[in-house]
């Protein structure tokens, strides 16, 4: 019977076309993998015969390490798990595979997370799905589109040594703000940076319906610790002086203070912003409280002026 068997095997080495390794070989390419190398320092006790007795599932665990390593989409993850890859774990008898969710898994559940949680993004589908690849660098936008750009490469949101300052654009209705946000939101996540485009006006409009179900904190505390925030049309809401000195001023004092960089789009400059800040609902002037916003806008931000033809208008 044994006789048989090698005698089987022995054919199938020889029919085996050229080029593809042979089992001796593949079980070699296994235990020299780094991977495997490091499992194994990791755990002096483990038995030779035990690490040879899992070569399927260490090279499994290879083959879906380097799956992770070429990865471009999470849609296009093609390891048995979607969006997990397995990881050797010594059980004490046997070598397992355990899967553990990868970081762009991580990062689509919190985004999904933010997204049931904050109500007011309101942004049209056609502003969430820009690019950098499909947008015209006219003239009259090519500043912003480069500090865009690079805001994207150099950004280190919660760095403690290096301070990254966000990006204000301002400029008419329909040029083309809200999609060069949105294309920086895409663009950071291919960084694993993960952002948050909130349309302030239906957002401070639900900051006052959240005291009816207490859930204000907790969403005032996701605006707060979003690696970026991206405050799309600052400056259209009706503010009153609660929701700009204890809701804005309390999320914009935090992220200054952890060193997560805010993005704003506005049709106002700043002299107009901090004008629009100044009016109280019961028609004061409030200028000292409208300048300490301004101040943690102006200081940790690089304003561009975005012009160009309305392309709303123009279809």
């Amino acid at each position: 019977m044994m006789q048989s068997i090698q005698k089987s095997l022995s054919q199938i080495e020889r029919n085996k076309p050229k080029g593809i390794p042979t089992l001796e070989e593949i079980k070699q390419e296994i235990l020299e993998s780094d991977l495997v190398k490091q499992f194994c320092q990791q755990h002096p006790d483990l038995d030779s015969s035990i690490v040879e007795g899992s070569l399927s599932k260490l090279d499994q665990v290879i083959r879906e390490e380097k799956n992770c390593e070429r990865c471009s989409t999470l849609a296009n993850c093609p390891n048995l798990v979607k969006g997990h890859k397995a990881r050797p774990t010594w059980t004490g008898n046997y070598i397992e595979a355990v899967y553990t969710p990868c970081a762009k898994w991580i990062q689509k559940k919190q985004q999904q997370k933010r997204e049931e949680l904050i109500k007011s993004h309101h942004i049209p589908h056609d502003v969430l799905s820009a690019s950098f690849q499909n947008f015209t660098q006219d003239t009259k936008r090519i500043e912003a589109f480069r500090a865009l750009l690079e805001f994207c490469l150099k950004a280190e949101p919660g760095s403690k040594e290096v301070r990254t300052k966000g990006i204000y654009l301002y400029g008419p209705l329909g040029v083309g703000k809200s999609h060069l946000m949105a294309a920086t939101a895409r663009k950071l996540a291919d960084r694993g940076i993960s952002s948050l485009m909130v349309y302030t006006p239906d957002f401070f409009r639900e900051m006052k319906e959240s005291l009816q179900d207490n859930s204000l904190q907790e969403k005032v505390t996701v605006l707060k610790k979003v690696p970026v925030l991206i405050l799309d049309d600052i400056g259209a809401e009706s503010i009153s002086p609660w929701a700009r000195d204890e809701i804005l001023g309390a999320i914009l004092q935090y992220r200054i203070t952890e060193n997560l960089p805010t993005l704003y789009t506005s049709n106002y400059n700043y002299e107009l912003l901090e004008e629009h800040f100044s009016h109280s609902a019961k028609g004061g002037i409030e200028l000292m409280k409208a300048k300490r916003i301004m101040e943690r806008i102006i200081h940790y931000t690089n304003a561009y002026m975005v012009d160009g033809m309305n392309r709303r208008a123009n279809g």
